[in-house]
């Protein structure tokens, strides 16, 4: 089947932890459908971001909840790959910083600012064909999603493929040092009281230790062929 058997329209939603590949898989997948790709955890790593430059403590919850009202927040559409305006600025390198990694799952634990991106993203998703990736997209975000994934790996895969990702952008890497943030940030984002990281009880899960990107990839359009109801 080609690819323009696909029907157009879907909203995709694919989530997983930290380091598993969601957000290169979301990427290829949205490239390939011709949709747009929406990067939730880009926007909480902004918020992040804005946060640390304005010294606002990462725990003053009331603080962050003023702080995201008046944030402008875009992602733009870039045959390179989207790019992340943070009023106006293009942070895109800037909010890959493992401080504002380590930052987004902070900020992301209070209800308002939560409730603030998640209405952004929905209205970004109301249109269909969207591929959105985090960590509650299928469960909390787009529950209606056509299409639903989750998107995981081992432990040491995901410290792995992250020490690439920042020696490539000319970062220190210490891999044990990483296991432990990201078992950390797992934990944090699958205990918190709200929108916790967690499967959608109807989400394919795939574990893609030991995979290509295009196997991923692959899986996620065969489930895509036929448009909704198929």
């Amino acid at each position: 089947m080609t690819q323009g058997a696909i029907t157009r329209g879907l909203t995709i939603a694919i989530d997983g932890p930290a380091g598993a590949g969601k957000s290169t898989v979301a990427k290829m997948v949205a490239q390939r459908l011709h949709y747009l790709y929406i990067d939730t955890g880009a926007m909480y790593r902004a918020v992040a971001l804005a946060a640390i430059r304005l010294g606002i403590s990462l725990k003053d919850g009331a603080a962050l909840a003023n702080l995201v009202q008046g944030l402008q927040i875009d992602l733009e559409r870039n045959p390179e790959g989207n790019r992340v305006h943070l009023n106006g600025e293009d942070v895109t390198e800037a909010i890959r910083q493992p401080e504002v990694s380590a930052g987004a799952s902070a900020v992301a634990v209070f209800p308002e600012v939560r409730q603030h991106l998640v209405e952004l993203q929905r209205s970004m998703a109301a249109g269909g064909g969207v591929v959105m990736d985090g960590r509650d997209i299928g469960s909390i975000v787009l529950p209606q999603a056509d299409r639903k994934f989750f998107v995981t790996a081992s432990l040491a895969e995901r410290a792995r493929r992250r020490g690439d990702q920042l020696a490539a952008a000319g970062h220190p890497v210490d891999l044990k040092a990483l296991e432990q943030e990201i078992a950390s940030r797992d934990e944090q984002d699958s205990v918190r009281t709200v929108a916790p990281m967690v499967p959608a009880p109807d989400a394919h899960i795939i574990d893609t230790t030991g995979s290509t990107v295009e196997d991923v990839v692959g899986v996620i359009l065969s489930q895509c062929m036929g448009g909704v109801g198929a």
